[in-house]
């Protein structure tokens, strides 16, 4: 199939692209432009002259709208967006990417795309909150907005759609966000410097090319209905991550270390859900991602 990747240029849509390719799919990428470096990450030069590359804006309907029909779009995975603290500092700007964009792409679905073939987008870890109460960033709120915008589109249009909520993706490329903090210990170790992750507690770890085949799994599962899925991954402490790192790069002992704060989201989530929908889990051991993300990084 021929799929229009939207934020291509981030960490995710990078390995999601790979994926696609893995896959024999075609790939339209749909991004604001600027630095391929994540791209180039993941893909080979030869690879990354397969791919259509446009630049655009997904809050611009028309432009959006006119690169799914020029180039015979038949699946959307939609990533684009602004991370918390860009949120944060312009939140005008966090609603009409984060919120206005994830309409038009669903729109550009119900006017465009087969019936039965989902939109398949990136919530997050942090729409998530208890019973009664709201999400503790602006970015959650927006995420936390967009999977009710996903299920009226199913309601009153038809429109399939599978959310999926990430964790923290670390790894090659993530170098953006508030869990990215986890990926920056790992580039010190690589290069042998010191650093120190800002909070303590627990998270559930996804490897950035395990969540990239996770958004293309999601798709060729084809699933009518607008669902919502927390992706698999390892759950480990801060001490614990930072014992993977010196496992993977001996000559760092000493130089990570971490806070004591947890992040305010749950430290880990069911996934039984998305492993059910895809046919098994897909994330990798926390000891093998690490290694393989700082052989990457000692070698980039």
């Amino acid at each position: 199939m021929r799929y229009l990747v939207t934020g291509a240029l981030g960490a995710i849509g990078a390995w999601t692209v790979r994926s696609l390719l893995d896959r024999g799919h075609e790939v339209v990428t749909y991004d604001l432009g600027g630095s391929d470096q994540r791209l180039r990450l993941a893909l080979s030069d030869d690879e990354l002259g397969t791919l259509t590359r446009l630049d655009g804006d997904v809050t611009d309907f028309a432009r959006l709208e006119g690169a799914i029909t020029e180039h015979g779009v038949e699946a959307i995975v939609h990533l684009a967006a602004l991370q918390v603290p860009f949120v944060r500092a312009d939140p005008i700007a966090g609603a009409q990417v984060n919120v206005t964009g994830t309409v038009n792409v669903l729109e550009a679905a119900r006017r465009h795309l087969e019936a039965g073939v989902p939109v398949v987008y990136a919530s997050s870890v942090a729409a998530l909150v208890e019973q009664g109460e709201h999400p503790s960033t602006l970015y959650g709120i927006f995420k936390r907005a967009n999977e009710g915008t996903a299920e009226r589109y199913f309601t009153d249009y038809d429109v399939s759609s599978v959310g999926l909520r990430p964790h923290t993706i670390y790894g090659p490329g993530r170098d953006q966000g508030l869990t990215s903090a986890p990926t920056a210990a790992m580039v010190a170790a690589a290069t042998g410097v010191e650093y120190r992750i800002p909070f303590g507690g627990a998270l559930q770890f996804q490897y950035v090319a395990d969540a990239g085949e996770a958004f293309v799994r999601a798709s060729e599962a084809k699933r009518p209905g607008a669902s919502v899925h927390n992706l698999d991954g390892p759950t480990a402490t801060m001490p614990e991550l930072i014992e993977a790192i010196e496992q993977a790069a001996p000559d760092a002992a000493g130089l990570i270390s971490a806070g004591d704060e947890p992040l305010p989201f749950p430290s880990s989530l069911d996934s039984s859900s998305f492993i059910e929908l895809v046919g098994g889990p897909l994330s990798r051991p926390l000891a093998d991602g690490v290694a393989e993300a700082i052989a990457r990084f000692r070698t980039a």
